[in-house]
């Protein structure tokens, strides 16, 4: 009993320890930005710990397997030959055939044919040579051992990082990070000094493991028998199933006021796995709903509309003549608000922005419908309220939809999609070309047109410079042209060209990223000035979304407020926009400028009509939100409604009551939107 035991406890004591240790860690971490209360404190630990014995126990799992299948009985005639036989008929299914596992990706065959040799390879020593049995199980006892160390290290280190940069534990980026290991993997060795860490990382698991087994050498000597395992594999099967029964308790009491409080108590691969068997998630079952016809009458309300569950078409006539100029649409990666002079900043990082600001449509008071890139290309492409779960852009079924894309397609327009990246990353060359976009991505540059470029894609200068001679093409012809320019170097590790600007291209920091995008802007800018279809052109820049998004509350409006700039000389007017806009207003808000007539189905309105509302659209994965008149409904899944109000600029307070004129709207906005998605409202007929 003890000797199966033993390893447990070990594994179980030291994953308790290094959770406790990195909860106060995170608990001090400049990110964690917020007070807590005694009883805060007592939830995070108490309820803490017991989720990381939770999960200590079902990771054990697969080591428990490897000491119960240990035993001497296998070799004995004539069961080793069978076992031989299994062994050798299973290489030969998984190196000369297609196997099930290839359905899973290049990475899966590799792993399980890996696996399947060294087991083999095991075997065969242990059962060719019978004196070295017991040295040789020690050592892969000591290898399995290091190996649960070294990823619980590796883990730990994994979640502080994660953290500082998202302020919460593992979510929906993580999973991405899992699938797209290729950016992630070098956006790490481009961030950090990988090479010393992980040797460190070897080191102290190497010297943790020696500290656990050095009384562990004759481990092997009197192996437990059949009935002792069986007893004992009853008691662990019992405990496995209380630990996924306690972890999913203790999730009902993630239920503070203070997001931060929940993310601390939360153990990080319960979150990671929640986060990947969610990815989507249904708002009929999970949300606050009304009545659809109730649900309908409000938005009809809101917007002006004719809307039913038959229709979701608005006719939007405008009484001047259109206007066919070219327009190129700029998203700008992680651009706060805080980060122009306009809002408060000091640093001088954004010299350029600051100047089109002054010179174009400047709006003061817009939000990101989310926190990640593809929530802030979803917006301002389909112009909808953010869904729950992942973006649009990340799911299947998604081409053909009514967009940006498909207005400026149906007037002629060239339409292009430009990334300095690899487009599938992100799903975003399956998004685009789905929805009638030319892609220009990293695959189209020559190797004369690249003077830098990191893991995510070539430096924002080149990008731009590639668009300007696309540009000079297009130009040539006599349609116009609609280019959407995704930026890429204001990401972590913010690696640029050196002497660009006063930031050292070794400092590897946000401020540098942030200058150095807008560096590229400005001379976008002044390269196009030099082009004859400029004074034809109207360009907008808009943030996909801040450069961080953590904060006490669970949807923190200051991490959510991002720039929008409409620019365009002798066309569009400087003047500043100040009332409430959403992120999926702005080109519905461009096509009232060019006097677009056009059946919409966009929620987002021209802010300039007679009948706009103020509100905004704002949501994590799960939180779904909704501000109006400084109240922030706050819509999650088992149907709860919060309401917050704000009290000065984006602070915000709890409110202990719901305005329930308000949070009707929103839900109604959330509500008829998935209505549409699932009955294939949202999309066009294909052409």
């Amino acid at each position: 009993m003890r000797k199966l035991l033993a390893p447990f406890i070990k594994i179980s004591s030291f994953y308790i320890i290094v959770g406790l240790i990195l909860r106060i860690v995170l608990l001090f971490s400049p990110v964690t930005d917020s007070n807590f209360s005694f009883i805060d404190y007592l939830k995070i630990f108490s309820v803490g710990i017991l989720n990381d014995f939770g999960v200590s126990i079902i990771i054990f799992a697969f080591f428990w397997i490897h000491l119960i299948f240990i035993t001497d009985s296998k070799f004995k005639s004539p069961l080793k030959y069978i076992i031989l036989c299994l062994f050798l008929i299973l290489i030969g299914y998984l190196f000369l055939f297609k196997t099930v596992f290839d359905d899973y990706g290049s990475a899966v065959p590799k792993i399980i044919k890996t696996f399947v040799l060294i087991k083999a390879s095991s075997y065969i020593i242990l059962l060719l040579i019978p004196k070295i049995r017991q040295t040789w199980r020690y050592c892969i006892y000591f290898f399995i051992f290091f190996l649960y160390i070294f990823l619980i290290n590796f883990n730990v280190i994994s979640e502080f990082l994660f953290w500082n940069e998202f302020g919460v534990r593992y979510n929906f980026i993580a999973v991405d990070y899992l699938i797209y290991t290729n950016e992630v993997i070098g956006n790490i060795l481009e961030s950090y000094p990988i090479i010393p860490m992980f040797s460190a990382l070897i080191v102290i698991s190497v010297l943790i493991t020696i500290f656990y087994l050095k009384k562990s050498k004759n481990y092997f000597e009197d192996l437990p028998n059949f009935k002792t395992k069986l007893i004992n594999s009853i008691v662990y099967i019992i405990l496995f199933i209380g630990a996924i029964f306690l972890l999913k308790v203790n999730e009902k009491y993630e239920n503070s006021d203070n997001a931060f409080v929940n993310e601390l108590q939360a153990n990080g691969l319960v979150r990671f796995c929640n986060a990947y068997s969610d990815s989507s998630l249904n708002y009929d079952k999970f949300y606050a709903k009304l009545p659809l016809q109730k649900a309908f009458s409000l938005i009809n309300k809101i917007y002006q509309n004719q809307w039913s569950a038959k229709n979701n078409t608005k006719i939007i006539k405008d009484t001047l003549p259109e206007l066919r100029k070219n327009v190129i649409l700029v998203t700008i990666e992680s651009m706060s608000a805080g980060f122009l002079k306009e809002f408060g900043n000091t640093q001088n990082l954004t010299p350029n922005l600051d100047k089109l600001a002054k010179e174009g449509l400047f709006f003061t008071d817009m939000y990101a419908t989310g926190n990640r890139t593809v929530r802030g290309l979803e917006s301002v492409t389909l112009c909808i309220p953010p869904s729950p779960g992942e973006s649009l852009i990340k799911r299947n079924n998604n081409d053909h939809m009514f967009s940006t894309g498909y207005l400026f397609k149906r007037r002629g327009y060239t339409v292009q999609y430009f990334y300095g990246g690899y487009g599938y990353f992100d799903n975003m060359n399956t998004f685009f070309e789905g929805n009638g976009y030319n892609i220009i991505d990293r695959s189209s540059f020559k190797k004369d047109e690249i003077t830098f470029a990191n893991i995510w894609g070539v430096c924002d200068e080149d990008m731009f410079m590639k668009a300007i001679h696309v540009f000079d093409e297009n130009s040539k012809h006599k349609s116009p042209f609609f280019g959407h320019i995704m930026t890429v170097s204001n990401h972590r590790p913010f690696t640029y060209p050196s002497g660009k600007i006063d930031i050292s291209n070794t400092s590897k920091s946000r401020e540098g990223g942030v200058k150095y995008t807008d560096y590229a802007i400005g001379r976008f800018i002044e390269e196009a000035k030099k082009r004859p279809w400029f004074p034809k052109t109207v360009f907008v820049f808009v943030a996909d979304h801040c450069a961080s998004s953590a904060g006490k509350e669970d949807i923190p409006l200051d991490k959510y407020k991002i720039p929008a700039i409409i620019y365009s000389p002798g066309f569009i007017k400087p003047e500043k926009f100040s009332k409430l806009v959403s992120q999926i207003d702005l080109m519905p808000t461009l096509f009232g400028k060019l006097h677009f007539s056009y059946s919409s189905r966009f929620y987002g309105q021209d802010v300039f009509d007679s009948s706009y509302q103020p509100r905004a659209l704002i949501a994590t994965y799960q939180k779904l939100g909704y501000l109006k008149d400084n109240k922030l409904i706050v819509l999650s899944p088992n149907q709860k409604i919060e309401q917050y109000n704000v009290i000065e600029g984006t602070q915000m307070k709890k409110s202990k009551s719901i305005d329930t004129s308000i949070a009707d709207e929103a839900i109604a906005n959330y509500q008829t939107c998935f209505y549409f998605l699932e009955n294939n409202k949202l999309r066009v007929e294909n052409k």
